[in-house]
């Protein structure tokens, strides 16, 4: 098993220079293979993206940005926005405006950036021509950029170059860690003061960080390496995510860029609920994001003992959270207690199980029968007239266990026909807690969906 921390590329950059233009190129052109976790409420500000077996976090950092009220002091609001963001960044997208030329907070910002020695990307946008290059470039230069990247995110223009010029990039891993062979990375997330700290503390049986009863006491993810049995842990403690409302303090908005960091770090992700609280909205949050990077999931309802003697609402509790997680079935719902210690030695069982699927492969002679029993059980419609063929499946990969399925008509394949696959796929394959990714490509390999 080998998980490295997934490469997080944010876009910074003045109001109404493209940033969101740009990130929804990335994130709705065909081949790149962003989920969309059907039926959850969640921001679009960030997304995890598969280019070319490649993947990477890309975070639109001024919708993270965005004061509480909608208003900002613009030239204080973007020189924190890049300073935050190279402070997380692996690479940054610098954009700026080719129409408008070069701006004093352009200069600011590359400044900030030239002193972080972090991977910038210096990009001009809206030009969409080669015309246009030659004649709105020239300020720029002033900047000291060894390279500036042409671009229209609206029309295409220098898209290719730039996608090109950044996957060399991603090869390199983001993190380096000095770890035993096999080791299972668990991320524990949650919203502010459910206890994910306490929880580690009781798991190790000693107290190695700070626990506090403030909300946000963590801000930073904290690494905890533990031997149980054979098998060797590190457990990602992460900084709690806010309400948007309730949060207004920048830094602990970027938390959300931590907690992205630390989930790409892991192979399962632990979200913690709390039992007095019962399940919100932001749970639900929180577990889309641990979705969009494929993790594996276990949902944790902790401070259990606090309805031990309400079994009316113990019962209540479980139905909510059932209901609300009817979008990931797959996930194992376990009741503990930190304060107690109560649940905690079914974790590493169960976390066990859900690992072992999680890097399950099969072979393709099964895929393939598998595959002929469903379409034989339930046939797929006709679309646009045409009937639709599916020729042979395989496993693209593990850690979520991924297949593509060859056909005829990859955009004829109905949202619940996809489901439907994916459902029969969990069943013969035994795969009953973790999530399973299903694609469709045209027989050519020209066309690709999710």
């Amino acid at each position: 098993m080998s998980t490295s921390a997934t490469t997080l590329i944010a876009l910074i950059g003045r109001p109404n220079v493209g940033k969101s233009t740009l990130f929804n190129r990335l994130t709705r052109r065909r081949d790149a293979l962003v989920d969309p976790t059907p039926g959850v409420t969640r921001d679009r500000h960030y997304a995890q993206i598969q280019w070319e077996d490649h993947a990477f976090t890309l975070v639109d950092t001024g919708g993270i940005e965005e004061d509480e009220d909608g208003v900002a002091n613009i030239n204080s609001h973007i020189r924190e926005q890049a300073m935050l963001a190279v402070d997380e960044a692996d690479i940054i997208f610098f954009l700026m405006d080719g129409r408008e030329g070069l701006s004093p907070s352009d200069t600011e910002i590359a400044d900030i950036l030239r002193r972080s020695h972090k991977t910038v990307f210096h990009i001009v946008n809206k030009i969409d021509s080669p015309d246009l290059e030659d004649n709105l470039l020239g300020p720029f230069w002033e900047l000291g950029a060894e390279r500036l990247w042409p671009l229209s995110a609206d029309h295409g223009y220098g898209f290719e170059a730039l996608m090109e010029g950044l996957l060399p990039l991603l090869n390199r891993e983001s993190s380096h860690e000095e770890l035993p062979e096999n080791t299972l990375r668990v991320a524990f997330l949650g919203r502010p003061n459910v206890g994910k700290s306490s929880l580690i503390n009781a798991i190790t049986g000693e107290t190695r960080m700070l626990v506090s009863e403030v909300a946000g006491t963590t801000r930073d993810a904290v690494d905890t390496r533990l031997s149980y049995g054979q098998y060797s842990y590190l457990l990602i403690d992460t900084a709690g995510i806010r309400r948007r409302g309730k949060t207004k303090d920048k830094l602990e908005k970027f938390s959300i860029l931590k907690t992205l960091r630390a989930i790409g770090r892991c192979d399962i992700a632990l979200v913690l609920l709390d039992a007095a609280e019962g399940i919100t909205e932001q749970d639900t949050k929180v577990i889309s994001y641990a979705q969009e990077q494929g993790r594996a999931l276990m949902v944790l309802i902790n401070k259990w003992d606090l309805l031990e003697h309400d079994r009316k609402r113990q019962l209540q509790l479980l139905e909510e959270v059932h209901l609300a997680l009817k979008f990931i079935p797959f996930a194992p719902v376990l009741k503990v207690s930190a304060h107690k210690g109560t649940g905690i030695k079914r974790l590493f069982p169960e976390m066990g199980k859900v690992q072992r699927q999680f890097h399950q492969r099969f072979p393709t002679a099964a895929l393939n029968r598998l595959l002929a029993e469903a379409v034989e059980r339930h046939e797929p419609p006709f679309h646009k007239g045409r009937k639709l063929k599916f020729y042979y499946t395989t496993q693209l990969a593990t850690a979520p266990p991924r297949f593509v399925v060859v056909t005829n008509d990859p955009d004829g394949v109905h949202f619940s026909y996809q489901r439907y696959l994916i459902n029969s796929f969990r069943e013969g394959l035994g795969l009953d807690r973790v999530p399973v990714q299903l694609f469709f490509r045209e027989r050519s390999g020209r066309k690709q969906r999710k």
